[in-house]
């Protein structure tokens, strides 16, 4: 292969390197989250979906109206709710599931993680992890585990 040609196929990988950079920033997914503002694990939960890559908006208003309005079952309850493409997030759902959740787009309600189990996101302690299942929250308020994390 020629020198020309060569510098050429560099210059385009180049190019579209900085285009696929460009789509995947501008196609951040946008979530919208109703917290308590004097919350701290609400806000480190906030902090795992923008490194996860999500849009994030906060209500600090609280998640109780948010969650009746989203029709998250009251025994699912956590200390926050949010919203994503017309999902209900309740609890501290890892950004991973919430990808799943999103590219399968199952017929549900949306996630919740009950409680504030140690160790998901948000509520880290060290090394200590308690096991918890992200439940998929179906029409109707049953669920069944979504993801079991050990």
């Amino acid at each position: 292969m020629n020198r020309d040609r060569r510098r050429v196929l560099r210059v385009a990988g180049a190019f579209m390197a900085c285009a696929v950079t460009g789509a995947r920033a501008s196609a951040a997914t946008a979530i919208e989250v109703w917290k308590d503002p004097n919350c701290g694990c609400c806000g480190e939960w906030v902090k795992h979906l923008e490194v996860s890559g999500f849009s994030v908006r906060v209500n600090d208003t609280g998640n109780s109206a948010a969650r009746a309005r989203l029709k998250v079952p009251q025994a699912l309850a956590s200390c926050h709710t949010a919203q994503v493409e017309g999902y209900a997030i309740e609890g501290h759902v890892p950004a991973a599931d919430i990808r799943r959740l999103l590219a399968q787009k199952p017929v549900a309600i949306g996630l919740a993680v009950p409680g504030m189990p140690v160790g998901s996101p948000g509520m880290e302690d060290g090394a200590r992890r308690d096991p918890y299942d992200v439940l998929l929250v179906m029409p109707g308020g049953g669920t069944r585990v979504f993801q079991s994390h050990r």
